[in-house]
């Protein structure tokens, strides 16, 4: 398939076939390619005129302990650390941050260093006249690709085991899960006959896969209706999720804050009080979790109480805007920090599940309460954070329909994949 860009507004047989070439390319690299055994930790590759050590960063390591066991004197260590932190590296990240050491040969002293904290960056300094460390810093080149997954709901089934059965590795499915968040209740809105399907970015470096990328389209047969989502980047560089016509898909509040918990009780008018025998309104919903599990902000907003009452035991309310609060109830302790008067983001921990006051078991009871009113999360229309105009709609729209085309086709071809 040819190379996406922005938009994705070429025609899709040229997109086939420059996927299909570039597949059978490494059909080709695979079988001529023989296996080469990964250099571990401290390990010494010798190559041509030099000898390289490679180490990854353990739990305790320091950058300048790492440097003396390499026979780095005091003088070179401080102006390596120094160079370092001028260009963005004060500390190292245990198995995760990788270190390589080159000399010319087994006796020379240290000439090259290079820093990898990430796959997609590397710092390299260089010693030419024994004294004077220079610095380099690489951006590597990523080669990234759109893939196509899609499933059903089985009888018994959630999402997540759907999903997972579906080859959806399970950081994407917890991204699709907040992006679904707006607009679904998994424990109501999944019946088995669902179908469902993710577009998400896998990204290669040197032909071998480092890690998976966004989210770029999701498609749910919700019982509401067809839920589809797009990521687009506007023409000022802002990044987005719109519904199929262009509309803002990331709500101002999430109908469940804590992903795939199950609801126990739902907002009712009447409903008999589990702990008190009377009937009374459920002004809210409660999601089973256990306790400790923490409970996210449902949108970005002040807390505007924090305490506890006999009721909610411990409780946080949160105002977003000028028409909606969130209440949430039951907490077994508040986030350290947050406070009366605190800022939080949408999905900032505020608190953690518990069973405090009139409670039966660990769960997380939610409120919205719009314009003062109580009103069911379950249902109530959700404005959306941010909507496109009508020149980024235009666009928007041509790009949705280049990508339905790209998954059309991926849907009968499940081991091709469409170059961004």
């Amino acid at each position: 398939m040819k190379k996406v860009k922005e938009y994705m507004n070429t025609n899709i047989l040229t997109k086939i076939t420059i996927a299909l070439a570039v597949l059978l390319t490494l059909v080709a690299l695979f079988l001529v390619i023989t296996h080469r055994a990964p250099i571990s930790d401290g390990a010494v590759a010798a190559g041509g005129d030099t000898c390289k050590t490679v180490v990854v960063v353990s739990n305790g390591d320091t950058l300048s302990g790492l440097l003396a066991k390499q026979g780095l004197s005091r003088n070179h260590i401080n102006e390596i650390v120094k160079v370092l932190k001028s260009n963005g590296i004060s500390g190292l990240r245990a198995d995760r941050d990788k270190i390589e050491f080159i000399r010319t040969t087994d006796e020379s002293p240290i000439n090259k260093i290079v820093v990898i904290p990430s796959p997609w960056r590397q710092v390299e300094l260089t010693c030419t006249d024994g004294a004077t460390w220079n610095c380099n810093t690489i951006d590597i080149e990523r080669d990234t690709r759109a893939v196509y997954k899609s499933g059903v709901i089985l009888d018994g089934d959630s999402f997540y085991l759907a999903g997972m059965r579906a080859g959806i590795p399970a950081g994407i499915l917890a991204d699709v899960y907040d992006l679904l968040a707006f607009e679904m209740d998994f424990e109501r809105d999944v019946r088995a006959g669902q179908k469902f399907s993710v577009l998400y970015e896998e990204n290669f470096s040197g032909g071998q896969k480092v890690n998976n990328g966004n989210v770029l389209a999701i498609s749910f047969d919700a019982l509401r209706g067809n839920v589809k989502m797009y990521r687009y980047k506007k023409a000022d560089g802002g990044i987005g999720y719109y519904d199929d016509k262009g509309n803002g898909a990331i709500k101002s509040l999430k109908r469940t804050p804590i992903n795939n918990a199950k609801v126990t009780s739902s907002f009712s008018t009447r409903r008999k009080h589990p702990v008190l025998g009377f009937t009374r309104a459920h002004k809210g919903v409660d999601f089973r979790a256990s306790t400790g599990t923490p409970i996210p902000a449902a949108g970005a907003g002040r807390v505007v109480k924090r305490g506890y009452n006999s009721g909610h035991g411990n409780f946080i309310r949160i105002r977003h805007n000028g028409s909606f609060e969130t209440l949430y109830a039951h907490m077994s302790k508040f986030k350290s920090g947050v406070n009366v008067g605190t800022t939080v983001k949408q999905g900032q921990t505020i608190g953690f599940v518990g069973s405090t006051g009139l409670s039966t078991g660990p769960h997380l009871h939610y409120e919205i309460i719009k314009d003062g009113k109580h009103v069911n999360p379950l249902t109530v229309k959700l404005p959306a954070i941010n909507n496109l105009d009508a020149a980024n709609k235009e666009k928007f729209l041509e790009y949705r329909r280049a990508l339905d085309d790209g998954m059309e086709y991926l849907a009968t071809h499940p081991q091709m994949f469409i170059v961004l």
